[in-house]
Parts: structure tokens; sequence; C-alpha cells
């Protein structure tokens, strides 16, 4: 499977869009911070949206398309499916 995801920082005002196999590894590095980067600079580490497909082609193309849309259609994306944009991933690490 790949995934293409949303990540948020704590007040939900920057948001990181990113492509990955192993979605559960790469929120883990996300809120670790094991790497250097944007989402390490802005403390971008909630999960609030994900979509998986088995076409890696697919999932990079999706996100190439979600990059280019406004922050509202962006918004609205993320509503759809979080609507108050909790951290999909709370439950994984406890």
């Amino acid at each position: 499977m790949y995934y293409v995801y949303i990540m948020s920082n704590w007040n939900d005002k920057v948001i990181y869009i990113g492509v990955t196999g192993n979605l559960e590894k790469r929120v883990y590095q996300h809120k670790n911070k094991t790497m250097e980067g944007f989402t390490k600079k802005y403390n971008v580490n909630k999960l609030v949206y994900f979509e998986d497909t088995t076409d890696v082609k697919a999932a990079l193309e999706r996100e190439k398309q979600l990059k280019k849309w406004s922050r509202q259609k962006k918004n609205d994306l993320i509503n759809s499916m979080n609507p108050t944009w909790a951290d999909l991933s709370n439950e994984w690490y406890r």
C-alpha cells in the first residue's frame, strides 16, 4: 500500500503533504523529528488526513495534485474526513 497524507501542526496553521509506503513509520518520524526539514522546523506532527492506494504512480500524482490546490480546498478535504482535525495517529504509539 501507498499513502498520501496530510500532517499539521498544533494549531492547524501549517500543513504538509507527503507520500509513503509505510504510514505508521513515516508519522513516527515526523512526530519524533528524526529527519531534518520542513516538518521538523515547523513542528508538523499531527496526522489529519490520509488516503491509500496500491498504485505508487497514482499516489505520487495525487500528492502533486493536492499540493497545487488552494489552502481552502485542502482544508475542505481534511474537513470531509476529519472535521475536528484530530490526530488520526493518536492511538498508534501508546
